[in-house]
């Protein structure tokens, strides 16, 4: 079948567009060579700037869903514009502050979690609500989270309780939606990806690398790949999928007792 996804002619809005090595950058490209319109929502005129090269004629769109009101600004500026209704929404934003480097979680501050909380998950859940006048009866909305909320490694801090609240959102938005509409809700549960914003985390290098020797192909993901599941949730033909995450890690999370990395880790230290 020439067109299995059936998104041509369709419209969606994607957020968290930082540059071409971003996720939401894999998607949006996706969506527009299946021939989808797509509206791309960055967080400032400086990052709008910064993109008018690569987004020269695309509708660029404003947002910094940090401050209130701006989610509003933007859902009923898409309306006036005519862009509605909209097929689907990819939500791609996190932020953390790490700036004073890492600390034992116990010590994290109030304003750190609370801001990324708000950024990284509470967001979505404006963005529903917001957006909802304005989604076609049977769109989809899909977020990027991670690919397991049971690790617990050093590196990444508060951001795992977070991504996990929202993995949850998403599981409760699905349900909220289900009264009057057949709005879905999804998450894409992501292994280590060499992006921008990975590459600020303190140590990334050496847990990426350490995370290509567990998965079953010796090779981690490509941003591509990840932007291929989030195009299927987002078409018609994942619609018997509501409330998931569907993870995406290459087979990282089932190959904890690799060989190889057994023999690695018992050998004698000299």
């Amino acid at each position: 079948m020439a067109d299995f996804l059936q998104l041509s002619g369709k419209t969606f809005l994607v957020f968290g567009v930082a540059n071409r090595k971003s996720v939401a950058w894999f998607v949006a490209k996706t969506l527009e060579e299946q021939g989808a319109r797509v509206l791309y929502s960055v967080r400032s005129e400086a990052r709008r700037k910064s993109l008018e090269t690569q987004l020269a004629g695309k509708p660029v769109l404003i947002c910094d869903v940090e401050k209130p009101g701006e989610i509003e600004r933007l859902a009923n500026e898409v309306a006036a514009a005519g862009h509605a209704p909209l097929h689907g929404i990819v939500h791609s934003i996190a932020f953390a502050n790490y700036s004073e480097g890492f600390k034992p979680f116990h010590e994290t501050k109030r304003a750190d979690f609370l801001q990324a909380t708000a950024v990284s998950a509470f967001s979505l859940v404006e963005i529903a609500r917001a957006f909802k006048p304005h989604l076609a009866r049977e769109a989809s909305v899909v977020t990027i989270g991670i690919s397991s909320l049971l690790v617990t490694p050093d590196n990444y801090g508060y951001m795992g309780p977070i991504k996990a609240a929202l993995e949850s959102s998403v599981r409760f938005l699905a349900k909220s939606f289900s009264a009057d509409s057949a709005v879905r809700f999804n998450a894409v549960g992501a292994g280590p990806l060499k992006t921008s914003a990975s590459a600020g985390i303190p140590g990334y290098i050496e847990s990426y690398l350490y995370a290509e020797k567990l998965t079953f192909r010796k090779k981690n993901l490509e941003t591509q790949e990840v932007a291929d599941v989030v195009s299927f949730l987002l078409s018609a033909r994942s619609s018997g999928i509501n409330g998931t995450t569907l993870v995406v890690d290459a087979g990282l999370g089932s190959n904890y007792f690799d060989q190889e990395l057994v023999r690695l880790a018992m050998r004698p230290v000299k």
